[in-house]
């Protein structure tokens, strides 16, 4: 496969970036019920959510990186 066929990792993360915020809000949230067990507040489902479309981003980067990697790997054997 020639370099011009390769997708490029910001299109893998654009791709993977719903399930990168996904992922990251239901970590956020089940960190924020962990959170209690130490006295810290609850932190709602709306507010993981809000803060996951921010914290996404570098989340859906290294997913598209690690993708581009594997997809690279399968290439060449």
């Amino acid at each position: 496969m020639s370099m011009d066929d390769r997708w490029p990792v910001w299109k893998l993360s654009l791709m993977l970036y719903v399930f990168a915020v996904g992922a990251v809000a239901i970590n956020l949230f089940m960190l924020g019920l962990l959170g209690q067990a130490v006295g810290l507040p609850a932190l709602s489902p709306v507010t993981a959510l809000m803060a996951s479309v921010v914290l996404g981003i570098p989340a859906a980067w290294l997913s598209g990186q690690w993708a581009r990697h594997l997809m690279d790997e399968g290439a060449n054997p």
